[in-house]
């Protein structure tokens, strides 16, 4: 059996504030209950589900203490230069802060990072020049 990501959950402090963050970026809602709510991303992608933060620690037997860098990031890659640099404006404009501006990259790229208002880390990359 190959391992097949179906879906990314994010434990969120503030559903209704990340609904809509995501909505802003672009995603569509597939299911929206009142402790979750999923997007679909595209043909390809696996779903982006949210859950509150509490309720996704209990689901998984968790204590829900936790804070600073969690070891990931997710990853987006447009087209082109001015995609990445809409995607920045876009997370800003919805509630989410730069954590690196975009700017050319040495082996030729461009990209840089924003967190959503959890402090999820997202990289958005092109490799056009």
């Amino acid at each position: 059996m190959s391992l097949q990501v179906n879906a990314i959950m994010l434990g969120v402090q503030d559903l209704t504030r990340a609904k809509k963050f995501y909505e802003g970026l672009g995603c569509e809602i597939d299911k929206d209950t009142r402790h979750f709510v999923s997007f679909s991303l595209g043909e390809g992608s696996p779903q982006l589900a949210l859950y509150e933060w509490e309720a996704a620690a209990q689901d998984a037997g968790v204590s829900a203490e936790g804070s600073g860098f969690r070891g990931a990031s997710f990853h987006f890659n447009p087209d082109s230069r001015q995609a990445v640099d809409e995607m920045m404006r876009n997370a800003v404009a919805g509630g989410g802060s730069v954590v690196k501006e975009a700017a050319p990259a040495q082996w030729g790229g461009y990209f840089g990072y924003f967190s959503d208002p959890d402090g999820y880390l997202w990289k958005v990359t092109t490799y056009a020049s």
